[in-house]
């Protein structure tokens, strides 16, 4: 009697473990998608210079998420219909699950750590391009105007660093949002940093949704392996 009252609560405690994680993959979906269709994001990283694409490394970071998000929703389901129904087999599919899950996980969240200054680095190569060849070149010329004025416009900055920032406006005033020159003067308008705030703000959110959904997947896996052996023992009696 003990190791079936053990089992419900087990069984309980777990469902309620699922149905969490369940809820997770809901929201961690929901975020990704949204990461996916964020103005900001998506008004930069469609640029296009010449036959130069902007980089687009931030974008498989977020298809990771996406995927993850789905696949979470799933387990959270197969979980809590495994506990439900007390099956041996589901609860060890969905055990697997969990595993490879995590590994996956894990192995996004070395890939993030290690491209987490590199995503912002690339951005600002791609934008200091455009810039030169905005300033250099004649007004019809090629598309880096355009670019410049697209980075500008979006995260509201001129220039790629304070003193460029300061200079510029003064003989290319079209390159800048007339609203973000005062700013600029004030020396609070590089686009390299607003570039470095975008990205890292994104990816720090990114960072603490996997920290708490492995969490969870760590209590999960445990949980489901209890209830397993206590299935197994109960069975036996």
């Amino acid at each position: 009697m003990g190791v079936e009252g053990c089992t419900k609560c087990i069984k309980y405690l777990l469902f309620v473990f699922n149905f969490i994680f369940w809820l997770a993959g809901g929201i961690i979906l929901g975020v990704a998608l949204w990461l996916r269709h964020d103005s900001q994001t998506t008004n930069i990283l469609y640029l296009q210079l010449g036959e130069k694409q902007a980089p687009n490394t931030f974008y498989v970071g977020i298809y990771i998420l996406i995927a993850v998000g789905a696949v979470m929703m799933f387990v959270g389901f197969l979980g809590c219909y495994g506990a439900i129904q007390e099956s041996q087999c589901l609860l060890g599919t969905f055990f697997t699950c969990l595993v490879i899950l995590f590994a996956c996980e894990v192995a996004a969240g070395i890939w993030g750590f290690v491209n987490k200054d590199q995503i912002a680095k690339d951005v600002k190569q791609f934008y200091d391009q455009a810039f030169q060849q905005a300033l250099m070149a004649e007004p019809d010329g090629n598309n880096g105007k355009a670019v410049v004025k697209t980075f500008h416009e979006t995260l509201d900055c001129c220039g790629p660093d304070t003193a460029m920032g300061v200079i510029t406006p003064l003989w290319k005033e079209e390159l800048c949002p007339k609203d973000s020159l005062l700013k600029t003067l004030q020396l609070h308008s590089s686009c390299h940093q607003k570039i470095d705030e975008l990205f890292s703000g994104k990816l720090y959110l990114i960072g603490i949704a996997a920290i708490v959904v492995a969490v969870i997947m760590i209590f999960e896996m445990i949980l489901s392996m209890v209830l397993c052996c206590g299935i197994r023992n109960s069975s036996v009696y």
